[in-house]
């Protein structure tokens, strides 16, 4: 019997470059796109930048054209439509997936580009390659990130849950004992690992990755959206919540069933918190506090079910500051959004606390003594957004290297000019010792117990965060003017730049502005600074 005959896939047929001249005119227009030959012929009359652009490149190769104006997915959306094969002998090679980790250099760590660190193993690599790979399909080919960073949509409660269930909003928590509470009560499984890394050698590194990670899908207000609230406010409840509070909200947080967030600045109180006004009076049987003020700015406040919230129960000052654990279900609760230059997905509120009745039982901490709870917060919130610039940064630095090398304009590309290439340095040499920095800091955290890392690390965290999104203002300054107009685009082929540089100054301001922070570092460093040093 004869072999069945094989017939090639529009895909597979191999066209020469004589057959694709012979497509060249507005009626029969065939491109050549890298090794793909599309017919355009009848999407000539959808293109957004009408007829002609197509038709002029009708028969011809028209890949540097089609790259100086369009992202690499805009071919993949269409090629299977438009695509009648592939040309003879093509040379081009497809653009690596930006689920894999980018030979761009220095889009990456230096430790992810075959160099030697003493803080990296294998486990960390291998951690980054499959958390990548899970936010490229789940979250950027879906397109969820990017359609609720438009929308400004709720972060949907399944996919919480997932998260969840695979341990990433346990992860961005850092080693400790919820690992084994995620373990227990969300997974379900003794032998779970959180992307093949096993919690007994799960270590702030992991944690970092995680952060990166997720600032590198460039939808700031999406991120947010999906677990910062989460980041900031859980880890009071679990370092210092009472019992109940562990075996209860920790579990319902980590799952992704419930939501949580922190509420401590206010309308008169930014980064000034011990100036706050939110007053808990207790009850006259001692049973519960009634609270009375207003929160503002309170990231994922709006979609929460819980709040982490500092509150005045004794005198003016640092020392008279407690912190609750109040339940949206409460009478008296209520949250607004505010739109802010992230998008309304990230759920940023104002709070209102009218005659709120929080049971005793609700208190963080101990009494008049949650100031200090406070602070040893905000040393892993400001290391957390380090690490979530360091991803972005680099994420905008590989965009940005990537369009100089691919523009042409005024005969050569843009890398071609001196200009371009000392911005690009610019912006790498901002970038790269933030990095290593938040490496350094990380090391120390992974020597560390929690309590102690707000004592030492204080200052240096907070000059590192100073640093960092001055490096962070730096780049998207940068980076908008070589963009052009494309930088300050809210579609196409410089959107993530444009909502980098309008996003970007949030990082500056929330948790504790720029000037605070840098004046905390030097003010520690002060009390620290030996007696007898003398010129």
């Amino acid at each position: 019997m004869a072999a069945p005959m094989v017939v090639a896939t529009a895909a597979e047929r191999v066209i020469p470059m004589t057959e694709l001249a012979e497509h060249s005119t507005p009626d029969d227009a065939w491109v050549l796109i890298g090794n793909r030959v599309l017919n355009v012929t009848t999407f000539r009359h959808m293109h957004p930048g009408g007829d002609n652009v197509l038709t002029q490149y009708a028969g011809k190769d028209a890949t540097d054209a089609f790259y100086g104006l369009h992202r690499h997915e805009v071919l993949e959306q269409w090629a299977a439509k438009l695509q009648v094969g592939v040309i003879e002998n093509g040379s081009h090679e497809e653009p690596a997936s930006l689920s894999e980790i980018s030979e761009v250099p220095y889009a990456e760590h230096m430790a992810w580009r075959d160099y030697d660190s003493p803080y990296f193993s294998e486990s960390h690599l291998e951690l980054r390659e499959k958390f990548r790979e899970w936010l490229h399909q789940r979250l950027r080919v879906s397109g969820l990130a990017e359609e609720l960073e438009e929308s400004g949509g709720r972060v949907p409660d399944d996919l919480m849950r997932e998260m969840g269930q695979l341990g990433i909003h346990a992860a961005r928590l850092g080693p400790g004992p919820h690992l084994q509470t995620w373990r227990e009560h969300v997974a379900k499984d003794p032998s779970a690992t959180i992307f093949g890394v096993q919690i007994e050698d799960f270590d702030y590194f992991h944690e970092q990755i995680f952060h990166e990670e997720m600032g590198r899908i460039g939808c700031g207000g999406f991120v947010a959206g999906v677990g910062d609230g989460m980041v900031i406010g859980l880890p009071a409840v679990n370092q210092f919540g009472q019992q109940w509070m562990r075996e209860t909200v920790v579990p319902e947080v980590l799952s992704g069933e419930k939501r949580i967030c922190l509420a401590i600045s206010e309308p008169q109180a930014g980064s000034d918190v011990a100036s706050l006004l939110t007053r808990a009076v207790k009850s006259a049987d001692g049973s519960c506090y009634i609270v009375n003020g207003t929160k503002k700015w309170i990231t994922g406040g709006h979609h929460a079910d819980y709040f982490v919230v500092a509150v005045r129960t004794g005198g003016d000052g640092a020392g008279g500051i407690s912190v609750l654990l109040i339940d949206r279900k409460m009478e008296g609760v209520e949250t607004k959004k505010i739109k802010t230059a992230y998008s309304a997905s990230a759920g940023t509120a104002l709070v209102v606390l009218e005659d709120v009745r929080v049971p005793v039982s609700h208190l963080i901490g101990k009494e008049n003594s949650g100031f200090m709870c406070v602070m040893y917060n905000f040393n892993h919130e400001r290391w957390f957004i380090c690490a979530l610039v360091v991803g972005i940064c680099r994420a905008v630095i590989e965009e940005t290297f990537k369009w100089c090398m691919q523009r042409r304009a005024f005969g050569s590309r843009l890398a071609d000019n001196a200009v371009v290439r000392q911005k690009l340095a610019a912006m790498i040499a901002a970038a790269e010792p933030v990095s290593h920095w938040v490496d350094a800091v990380t090391h120390q955290m992974n020597r560390m117990p929690y309590q102690m890392q707000g004592l030492r690390l204080a200052g240096t965290t907070s000059l590192l965060k100073y640093q960092a999104t001055r490096a962070a203002q730096l780049c998207a300054d940068h980076a908008v003017q070589l963009w052009g107009g494309r930088g300050i685009t809210k579609q196409g082929m410089g959107r993530f730049i444009e909502r980098f540089n309008s996003q970007n100054k949030l990082g500056a301001i929330l948790g504790g502005s720029e000037e605070i922070v840098a004046d905390l570092g030097i003010k520690m460093a002060m009390k620290a600074f030996p007696y007898n040093a003398r010129l």
